[in-house]
Formats: C-alpha cells, structure tokens, sequence
C-alpha cells in the first residue's frame, strides 16, 4: 500500500452554524472559522471539513441545497469564503468541503422546473413515479419521513426523497444530470478546496422499479444498489483524478466487503469511507462488538483500502456522552476514547469540541430541539398514540442535537458563542467545560489531544502499523498492538467504571511508556501484572 499525504491526516469538522459567530446573529459563521484557525492549527490537525455553506431554506442545516454556487446568507459571502481558504492554506493546512448530489432543496431552480410539469425538459432530473392503487408506489420510508414519496398534487404524480419531503433525489440516471454535477464539483475545485466528505454517496443508485420491501424499516434498500460503481468511477474519471485531493464518501449499510468496492486502490472511485457499524448500529457502548467490528475492517481493508476512524460527528450524540461517562470520569474517558480513535487503524477525525470534551446534552422539551429527524419521529409516534413523554425520553440520546449545540469557548454569557441569542440553545454545562479553562490546564483533555496527533506525525506505526487484537474475549479492556518496521506499540485500554488487570503475553518483556491518561509516574513500570484503573488508557513501546 502506498503512503500518501491524506492517509497520515487528521481531519477537524467544522460544523460551523455552531463554531464561533462574528455578527451577532446567534449562528456561527465562515467568518469565525478564520478567525479561530490558529486554535485550529494549535490543536495540530491537518485538515479541516467544513459542513455546507452553500445556499439554502436550511430545513435540514444546509443539507438542502437551493443553490450550489451560492454561499448562504447565514454563513458569509464568496469573498469570505476564498480567504477561508487561503488563511487555511497559509496554515499549511488543508480543507475539504460537503458534496450534496444525493438531493437538492424543493426550493432548488432545477425541481421548480421539474415540478411544473410533467414533459418539463428536467423532469427526468428527480425521480417521479405514477401512484400505485392509489397510493404512494411502494411502501419505502425515508430516513425522516413515514414515507419516500410525496404527491405533486398540480401533477398527479409522486416523486421521491430520501431524507426530508423538502429535499427529493436527484435522478443520476440521467446523463445531463451527472455532468452538471461534475461542473459544479470543477467549480469547487478550482477555488482551490482539497477535497470532499461526500454526503450518503452509495445512495445515489436506487433500485430498479422500486419493489415493496418486505421490511420497511430496514431502509438498508436506500443504499448500495446496482450502478453506484459506474457512476463512482465515471466522477474519479471525469473529476477527481485530474486533482490532487481527498475524499472520504458517507457509506451507510456497507460491510467491509462492500466497503473495498468504494475505497479499493485499484477501484479508482474514493479515498477513504465512513462506514456506520458503530455509530448508527451500536446505540451504547458495547466493548465487544466493537472490536469485532473493528478487526472485521481491518482484515476487510488491509492493505487494499483505508478506512476512518470516529465516534461521533454533527449526526451522532458526543461520544464520551454515548459511548463514555460524561460523569465522575469525563476527563479519564474523554481522553481515553481518544486514544483509542487515534491508535486504531485509518484516518481519525475530531469533531469540533470533542477535543475539550464537551458533552451531550438534554433539553427540557422537544420544543428546544432543532433537529427535524427527532422532531418528525416524535410526531409520528405522539400521532399513532405512544405517550409524549416516553416518546421524548426514548429520542434523547440519538438526537443530532446533542453534538451541535454551540461550541464553548469562555464561561461568558452563551459561553463566547455569540452576542446574540444562539440558534440552539447552549449546553449549559459550559462555564465548567470550555476552551479558555482546558488552555490554562495543562492536563487537560486538549493537551492530550494536542500530544497524541503530535505523535501520529512522528510515528509511522500508528499510521501504517500492522494492527492486533490481543483481548478478543475481554468485555472490559480493549488490548492491541500495532507495528511497523521493527517498531510494536501495545495499547492498552480499560473501557470500565471499575480497575481491571492486565498481565502482558509472554513475549513481551519490557515496555517504554509512550502516553497515559492517568498521571506517567504510576504507569511507566511495566510489569507482570498491571492495574488499570477506571477509564484508563496506556500506550507503550515494546521490546519484544
């Protein structure tokens, strides 16, 4: 496998609604991001993902695309957005933008021409079916509607979302479709971005006459059907591979059997892939579906593809909140799940905050909520008769609220935020977790961030390092090796409330300690059998 500059990344989100607002307006805006890109650098990252900006209704945070040369108004303007890009680079940093090509907005110039009538010259750009019965013509869910078909009432015909029923699919079916995209991707490009996160790429196919499913609510159908590749690799082919950058596509329902056809070296269509075995099919931490995950993608991938390393992101609850304890151990887990997302093979990510180890959060209604996949399940099930609260508490935890909430900088009022009052609520944990706090800490969970990609760039191993599981069987500690070159780390990790003991396999002899979560001088012996305490974490440099 060759090296490559985006394999030995870290990767910052940006989601920048919630970053750092400059005029008062209670959003975050590009503006902010420039003028926090040296805390950025700080950290040590080398490229930042910033999540859409483009023009937008914003009824699903900019994920509905009304314009895709256009810079939405809450946002900034292009001028702002180009010097983002050259302060980024002046950094010696890199950024990678959203791509949105599963669907646009309703309010998208080329639905408005498809929906005004049905021999309309982009009506074959979305996807529009007669009803069946009567009724819609399958029985499909989206992911945040009963349904994947609306009626076009002026029409008589239904056609087809994915997500929202503002946001309908684009038909990549149709040639002059494609090649739009393509020139809106070039545009990009041009401007001078590094790459792309790809939104839901591996729905962009969609199965052929749209059969019932015989379980609607696995909406694992949406995904990975027959054309996806063709259409992957005519994009590397007519786009991607006429410039250096990267791209990391948003794969959900995939195995790492599937996951090679995206990312395969030889396959000419993406980088690297998110998949979601974690994040979408591991609802609390559960140690040891992790690590068969884990070292299914390993094996999957070894050698062939790269894969991604995260917990959460802008659509996953903050991860030492769902998969730590964000209580008498915040700092311990926080710290401790990083070590583990940037020991473990693939590119790690770090979503802005994470590296403070800011929390979920719990709002007292769902009033309070923002997020229109929890405010619409909510309704569906309130409307068939399941009690509102029970509804509420069931949708808590997964709701996307809970990492987007502003970001804390200072214990000032909307913790530095903004002047103004926030789009969302700010959680209201900040006066005691917040930037200005973890930099006059030098324990804090940033300066152990801040160490841990200091050492990715200094050492291959945890880049390129051959990966093992020594504790398959173990539901609290998580215990593997990665080497490379003549060079093995042992990480140990307990993943507990409560110590645990490790006693090393006999081969090895003597570690060095690299880094610890716990104070070095009651870790650095390396002995027969260890004590680690609650949430700790080590990582050592063998002598085999």
């Amino acid at each position: 496998m060759k090296k490559t500059w985006w394999k030995e990344a870290v990767v910052y989100q940006v989601y920048w609604r919630s970053f750092y607002d400059t005029n008062g307006d209670g959003y975050g805006d590009l503006q902010g991001v420039i003028e926090k890109l040296d805390y950025i650098k700080s950290l040590g990252v080398d490229v930042i993902w910033l999540n859409p900006f483009y023009e937008s209704p914003d009824r699903d945070n900019g994920y509905d695309i009304s314009d895709y040369y256009g810079v939405m108004g809450k946002a900034g303007d292009m001028p702002t957005f180009e010097t983002l890009v050259k302060a980024i680079h002046e950094r010696g940093m890199k950024v990678i933008m959203d791509l949105v090509v599963n669907h646009t907005s309703d309010k998208h110039p080329w639905f408005i021409e498809s929906r005004s009538s049905i021999d309309n010259q982009k009506r074959d750009w979305y996807i529009w079916k007669d009803p069946k019965d009567g009724r819609e013509p399958s029985n499909w869910r989206s992911y945040f509607a009963p349904s994947t078909w609306e009626l076009d009432e002026a029409t008589g015909q239904y056609y087809f979302h994915s997500f929202a029923v503002e946001q309908p699919d684009l038909n990549w079916q149709n040639p002059e479709l494609r090649s739009e995209i393509y020139k809106m991707m070039r545009f990009w490009l041009d401007k001078g971005i590094d790459g792309f996160r790809m939104d839901v790429i591996n729905l962009l196919a969609k199965q052929e006459g749209f059969p019932d499913a015989e379980n609607p609510f696995d909406i694992s159908y949406l995904a990975n059907n027959p054309g996806i590749h063709d259409y992957l690799q005519e994009m590397n082919r007519e786009v991607l591979q006429h410039y250096d950058v990267m791209t990391v596509g948003e794969i959900p329902f995939v195995t790492p059997e599937e996951g090679l056809l995206y990312v395969g070296e030889d396959r000419n269509e993406l980088n690297t892939l998110f998949h979601f075995q974690v994040a979408d099919e591991m609802a609390t931490w559960d140690m040891l579906r992790y690590k068969e995950i884990q070292t299914r993608w390993y094996e999957g991938l070894k050698g062939k593809g790269w894969n991604s390393q995260f917990l959460n992101n802008h659509d996953h609850t903050r991860q030492v909140t769902r998969y730590g304890n964000d209580r008498e151990y915040r700092v311990e887990s926080a710290k401790l799940l990083a070590t583990m997302v940037h020991t473990l093979p693939g590119m790690p990510y770090v979503y802005q905050g994470e590296e403070i180890g800011m929390t979920g959060v719990r709002f007292d209604s769902i009033d309070d909520y923002d997020d229109v996949a929890m405010k619409n399940k909510y309704k569906e099930l309130v409307e068939k008769g399941q009690d509102p609260d029970e509804v509420f508490e069931s949708l808590l935890l997964p709701s996307r609220d809970n990492s987007r909430t502003p970001m804390q900088w200072d214990d000032s009022d909307q913790a530095g935020f903004t002047s103004g009052r926030p789009w969302i609520k700010v959680n209201p944990n900040y006066r005691g977790i917040n930037v200005e706090k973890a930099l006059k800490d030098p324990d804090s969970v940033f300066y152990y961030y801040q160490k841990l990609i200091s050492l990715r760039k200094d050492h291959e191993v945890m880049v390129y390092g051959d990966y093992k599981d020594l504790s398959k069987d173990d539901p609290n500690l998580y215990v593997y090796t990665r080497t490379y070159n003549g060079k093995t780390w042992l990480v140990i990790l307990n993943h507990s409330d409560k110590a645990n003991s490790y006693t090393p396999v006999s081969e090895i002899s003597t570690g060095k300690l690299i880094i610890s979560n716990y104070p070095n001088e009651d870790c650095a012996d390396f002995s027969e059998t260890m004590n680690i305490r609650p949430h700790e974490a080590r990582v050592y440099e063998l002598n085999i």
